[in-house]
């Protein structure tokens, strides 16, 4: 059991420092200036060891403080981060350089923080950790560039009803795969390639970016009985203002609405830009709330679980690193998402058993997401109808606010 304490893990300040000074032999600058060819740097590798390794920086490469690099590791090569710059003293030219940067926003210092946090508290590698995060290669690629057609030249000299069709579905300077454009103005793809031989469309290559609606916390707002919004009130205004962690427990009976209650929060860290994670115990779980969000912010999150699609993955893991997706709802391993910004995480159904995994690192997602919010500087909340005994102990003893809903909805 995790206890908190006037804002900080017990012990949390000595593990901390144990671990960076033991297990991750670097000194970190996350100022975002790239390391110089032959700078010694500390690689944490998805291995079974108690820290970095040492690599050197080669010549032309980007390399900055969380950046995810492929490295040889034996005969093999192999994702790793960059901690920092390495403190060991080894001799430069018995050591290996970097093979390759990966095109990935680099992993924040919180999330190492983190990483280095849950590695000494689970007594385990950090780099098995760490792999948590990166997961494999083919979760950080982009997708693949696409051939699109835009408006390049006048009018063709033959102007037929199709090919004016085409034209006038055009606006501006914008780009059209062929298909989606002959689908829009209703012509076959023949039409858009002639117009391409007539030197009035050209064809370029663009790199394809998914479509998404952001989440509008305006847009549906609800109307919140008496104690929904007393609770609201109590989550947003009431917490520390010193930016020292603010956990609190939302405990409702079943039908008290506590979901309306949690969602006007998200709300309010989407208006400072911020973004939210909530967890779920159980992917069965993930669809009903993802109708409510929608209706709630005409708009879904991000989604995170073993059941969505390897594409859906890759969009979501870079979205999330590069800001670009604001709300994430998913199971315990959306925990270790590299957010570029987290303001606030949810765990729902806190006191289910289905936040702890027994695989590769054993760790119960509820405590290490006060850990990591406590990282992040962000909003914590735990939601339950029958908090468990370590949360009920901690709202007691005040380590927790305690926010009721006593009454149902309606």
């Amino acid at each position: 059991m995790i206890t908190i304490g006037g804002g900080v893990p017990a012990g949390s300040a000595l593990v901390y420092r144990f671990c960076m000074l033991a297990s991750s032999p670097s000194q970190q600058n996350d100022s975002g200036t790239p390391y110089a060819a032959g700078t010694l740097v500390a690689v944490m590798v998805p291995a079974p060891m108690p820290g970095p390794l040492t690599y050197q920086v080669a010549e032309g490469q980007q390399v900055m403080d969380g950046s995810i690099v492929k490295v040889p590791l034996g005969k093999r090569l192999v994702l790793g981060t960059v901690w920092g710059q390495s403190t060991d003293d080894v001799n430069p030219k018995r050591l290996k350089a970097i093979e390759a940067v990966v095109d990935a926003p680099p992993i924040r210092s919180p999330l190492r923080g983190f990483i280095d946090w849950v590695a000494d508290w689970t007594l385990s590698a950090p780099g098995m950790v760490a792999r948590m995060v990166t997961r494999g290669e083919e979760l950080m690629q982009r997708e693949p560039p696409v051939t699109a057609v835009r408006r390049a030249g006048p009018d063709p000299e033959r102007m037929t009803p199709a090919r004016q069709k085409v034209l006038e579905v055009m606006t501006g300077s914008d780009a059209y795969t062929t298909p989606g454009l002959a689908d829009l103005a209703g012509v076959s793809t023949a039409v858009i390639n002639g117009l391409v031989a007539a030197g009035t469309l050209e064809q370029i290559t663009v790199q394809r970016e998914p479509g998404r609606v952001e989440p509008d916390p305006d847009f549906d707002p609800r109307t919140l009985t008496a104690g929904q919004a007393d609770a609201v009130d109590a989550l947003l205004t009431q917490g520390p203002k010193d930016g020292s962690l603010d956990v609190a427990l939302l405990e409702g009976v079943t039908g008290s609405g506590k979901t309306e209650v949690y969602f006007e929060v998200v709300a309010d860290a989407l208006r400072q830009g911020r973004q939210a994670l909530i967890l779920l115990p159980e992917i069965a779980l993930t669809a009903a709330l993802l109708d409510r969000f929608a209706e709630r912010f005409g708009a879904l999150p991000g989604e995170w679980h073993s059941g969505i699609t390897p594409k859906t993955r890759r969009q979501v893991w870079r979205g999330v690193a590069e800001g670009k997706i604001k709300v994430v709802i998913g199971a315990r391993s959306a925990l270790y998402l590299p957010f570029a910004d987290l303001g606030l995480i949810i765990i729902d159904e806190e006191h289910e058993a289905a936040y702890k995994q027994e695989e590769w690192v054993s760790y119960n997602a509820r405590d290490m997401a006060i850990v990591r919010a406590r990282f992040e500087k962000a909003q914590m909340i735990l939601a339950s109808a029958t908090p468990s005994v370590e949360t009920r102990i901690n709202a007691e003893a005040g380590r927790y606010r305690h926010v009721p809903l006593p009454a149902r909805y309606a």
